[in-house]
């Protein structure tokens, strides 16, 4: 098949899963955003969200693999040198070393496998930036500054 054929589809499927993991990860966030400040003691409110943040993070990184997979397997459009066998935890501990941008020693990508590579490198930073912010933002809400006025007050 064509060298350009080749990358277009690995292309495709790439922008396929980066499309499904920013619309778990935003659905993520709003269901957090709305759950935690409504059905949660504010004591526990942070300790929700990092855990559901986690168990996002874990879902995208599962999406992914099963992309490598389709690509390894499926499609046979490259594959990664230094797996052995290639069973699906192998893609997982592979994906996620990528996704959290840790980098490559054992396990490397040869062929057009490496667009879907470098798509989970850019999405994953941007997936953990995002969960970094939010994260913030629940913690100004739940943790209120040790000094506020009203603390303040109270202990005059």
């Amino acid at each position: 098949m064509n060298e350009h054929i080749l990358h277009l589809i690995v292309l495709v499927i790439s922008v396929f899963v980066v499309t499904i993991c920013v619309v778990l990860h935003y659905e993520a966030l709003r269901f957090l955003s709305r759950t935690v400040g409504v059905h949660v003691h504010k004591r526990i409110g942070v300790l929700v969200v990092m855990l559901g943040l986690l168990v996002a993070h874990v879902l995208e990184i599962i999406i992914f693999a099963l992309g490598y997979l389709v690509i390894q397997h499926g499609a046979e459009l490259g594959y990664i040198s230094g797996m052995d066998g290639g069973n699906f935890l192998d893609f997982i501990y592979y994906s996620s070393v990528v996704y959290t941008t840790v980098g490559f020693g054992d396990l490397v990508p040869v062929g057009v496998m490496r667009i879907l590579t470098a798509a989970e490198g850019l999405a994953g930073l941007a997936m953990i930036t995002w969960s970094a912010s939010f994260t913030f933002l629940a913690m100004q809400r739940f943790w209120p500054h040790p000094l506020t006025k009203s603390d303040h007050d109270s202990k005059d």
